[in-house]
C-alpha cells in the first residue's frame, strides 16, 4: 500500500467510524471530534480516546484506557485490524467506549 492509498483508507475508516461515533453519542454520554485525529471525550468520568493515522508505518493508531494500540490494513477484511485479536477499528473502538461507559454500545 502506497502513500497515497494509505491516507484514502484511513480518512474514509476515520469518517465512517466518526459517523457512527456521533449517531452513538445522541443516545450515550460522549462526545466525538474529527479534526485530522478523531477524539471521543468523556464527562463522567472524564477521559479522552484518540484514533489518528501514522502515515509513515501505514498504521491507525488508537490511545485509549492507558493503552495505545496499533492497527494495520487488513485487505481480507476491508478494514484496519488489531494484531492478535482481529478487532476491526470499529470493533476495538466500540468496545473501549463500552468499558469507559459501563454500557454496550453498538458501532
Amino acid at each position: 500500500m502506497d502513500d497515497q492509498e494509505f491516507r484514502l483508507k484511513a480518512d474514509e475508516s476515520l469518517t465512517r467510524l466518526y459517523n457512527s461515533l456521533v449517531a452513538a453519542s445522541a443516545k450515550h454520554d460522549f462526545e466525538a471530534d474529527f479534526a485530522g485525529a478523531l477524539t471521543v471525550e468523556f464527562e463522567d468520568p472524564p477521559a479522552k480516546f484518540v484514533v489518528s493515522p501514522n502515515s509513515p508505518v501505514r498504521q491507525i493508531w488508537v490511545s485509549a484506557h492507558s493503552k495505545s494500540f496499533k492497527l494495520d490494513w487488513s485487505p481480507h477484511k476491508g478494514a484496519f485490524v488489531l494484531a492478535g485479536t482481529g478487532q476491526t477499528l470499529n470493533e476495538l473502538i466500540a468496545a473501549a467506549v463500552s468499558q469507559q461507559l459501563h454500557e454496550e454500545i453498538k458501532l
